[in-house]
C-alpha cells in the first residue's frame, strides 16, 4: 500500500542529487523526483522536504515545492487556462493543468471562466482531475455546529434566497440576502458563524455573530453595508427602531454606538439625509 498522498503535500526525505533535481524516498512507489528549480537553496541527501505530489505529464510522480490553490479533497474556485476535445484544463498553480472531464461539467466550461470545483483522484486512471459537480461531494453526514460557532464559508452560488456555501470544505450552507451587507462573490471565503443546523442537515449561516457581543464587530458590518451601498444609508438616529432590526438583525442602541464609534473614527460623516462614507486616499 502506498503511503505518498497523491495530490496532496508529503514530508519526504531527500535520497540523491542529480544534475537536474534531487530524488525524495518515495517508498514503496520508488524515488520521486523534484526538479532542479524547487530545490531549496543548500539542500542535501538527508534533509526532510515538505513537497506538494503530484503527477508530470507523462503521469509520473512528481514533486513541486509550489503550493497549488487547492489539494485533493478540497474545494476551490478555479480559472479555466484551455479546453480541447476532452474537457477542460484548470489552472491551479502548478506546471500541469488540472483536468476537468465533460461529464464532471454542470454547463460546457469556457477559456477564462472561473468555476467552483471538487478536486479528487479518479478511481480507473489514479489521476488528478477535478469536477463542477460538487454537490456529489458535499458530506451525506449530519452537522454538528453550536449556535455562534464560528466557520469558514466558501461562497458557491447566487439563488434567490441568498448565497449558498460550503462550510468547513465539507457542507452546504445557506447565506440569506437579508443578513449579507457586503459584496460577495464565487470563490471568495468569508468567516461566518452558525445560526442553526435544522432537522434536515441544512445549515443557516449570518456573517456577523448573533447580538454582536461587541460594538466593534456590528461597526464593521454598518460599514461595509454603507460601501455596499454606493457609500450613503438614508438611515440615522432618525430611523425607526424596527427598520434597523428588520435590516440589520440590531437594536437601536446598538445601532447608535457603532455610528458614534464610525465617527470617532473618522470614518463617515452625519448629515441631514443620513450617513456618508469619508472618502479614504
Amino acid at each position: 500500500m502506498s503511503h505518498i498522498r497523491l495530490g496532496k503535500y508529503n514530508q519526504l526525505e531527500v535520497v540523491k542529487e542529480v544534475d537536474f533535481g534531487v530524488y525524495l524516498d518515495g517508498g514503496e512507489d520508488g524515488e520521486i523526483l523534484l526538479p532542479k528549480r524547487y530545490v531549496p537553496q543548500g539542500c542535501v541527501p538527508g534533509d526532510v522536504l515538505n513537497v506538494f505530489i503530484y503527477l508530470d505529464m507523462e503521469e509520473r510522480l512528481i514533486a513541486t515545492t509550489l503550493q497549488p490553490y487547492v489539494q485533493v479533497g478540497e474545494f476551490a474556485c478555479l480559472e479555466v487556462a484551455w479546453v480541447n476535445q476532452f474537457g477542460a484544463f484548470l489552472d491551479w498553480g502548478l506546471m500541469k493543468d488540472l483536468f476537468v472531464p465533460y461529464r464532471e461539467q454542470k454547463t460546457k466550461m469556457v477559456k477564462g471562466g472561473k468555476y467552483i470545483v471538487y478536486v479528487y483522484i479518479d478511481e480507473e486512471s489514479y489521476r488528478i482531475a477535478a469536477s463542477a459537480k460538487v454537490e456529489h461531494f458535499l458530506s451525506k453526514e449530519h452537522p454538528v455546529y453550536e449556535a455562534g460557532e464560528e466557520v469558514d464559508a466558501l461562497v458557491w452560488q447566487r439563488t434567490d434566497l441568498g448565497y449558498k456555501v460550503i462550510v468547513d470544505n465539507k457542507f452546504s450552507g445557506m447565506l440569506y440576502h437579508n443578513e449579507v451587507f457586503q459584496p460577495l462573490s464565487p470563490g471568495k471565503h468569508v468567516l461566518a458563524y452558525i445560526r442553526q443546523v435544522r432537522e434536515d442537515g441544512k445549515i443557516d449561516l449570518a456573517l456577523q455573530k448573533a447580538g454582536f457581543e461587541k460594538i466593534d464587530d456590528f461597526a464593521e458590518t454598518l460599514l461595509q453595508y454603507i460601501e455596499a451601498q454606493g457609500g450613503f444609508t438614508p438611515m440615522n438616529d432618525k430611523t425607526d427602531a424596527a427598520v434597523i432590526y428588520n435590516t440589520f438583525g440590531v437594536s437601536k442602541k446598538t445601532f447608535k454606538k457603532a455610528v458614534g464609534d464610525l465617527y470617532k473614527k473618522r470614518l463617515i460623516v452625519l448629515e441631514k439625509e443620513g450617513i456618508r462614507l469619508v472618502p479614504q486616499d
